[in-house]
């Protein structure tokens, strides 16, 4: 793996740990919280492809949950946010984001990510605290994933238009 690859890899899994740990908005009922990671793990599959949205997405939230105080949920975040960067990336293989319909793949491809995410806690809150505060936490994740959406799609287009500026597209 080339050095550019290694450093773009670990700033994006920084990335997602800083926004992750940033801005928490606590989840009494399951003592979880609400964060902008998801607006990252987004950007960073969408602008580089599922690969790099997969290791961001996992390790980036992992590491927010361990340095957080939430080491019990690292392993089961790594898989949930992890497999979200890889839906969202594997939806949006070969688009891009320079035109309506690309930005509309793009829309969809973060509405499937999303979506994973809300299930994936959802099934993982109901192994560990019941159907009930998996329940009470839908609103949340649902929050998440919305928020994540209106944050990370344009921060990706605008990117993606900036780098197209500069004669880089973002994957190469």
């Amino acid at each position: 793996m080339e050095t550019r690859s290694v450093t773009r890899n670990a700033l994006c899994v920084a990335l997602v740990t800083v926004a992750t740990l940033t801005i928490r908005v606590p989840v009494p009922a399951t003592q979880g919280y609400i964060n902008l990671g998801d607006a990252v793990i987004f950007a960073v599959a969408l602008l580089f492809g599922a690969r790099m949205g997969t290791i961001a997405g996992g390790l980036g939230s992992a590491l927010a949950d361990l340095l957080g105080g939430y080491a019990h949920w690292a392993l089961f975040t790594l898989l949930i946010k992890g497999i979200e960067g890889l839906v969202t990336g594997t939806t949006f293989r070969g688009g891009r984001l320079d035109s309506s319909s690309g930005i509309f793949r793009g829309g969809v491809a973060v509405c499937l990510g999303g979506t994973w995410m809300i299930c994936g806690y959802f099934g993982t809150e109901t192994f560990l605290y019941g159907w009930q505060p998996a329940l009470a936490a839908l609103p949340g994740n649902g929050i998440q994933a919305l928020g994540s959406l209106m944050l990370g799609l344009p921060a990706a287009i605008g990117l993606a238009r900036a780098s197209s500026l500069q004669g880089e597209h973002p994957k190469s």
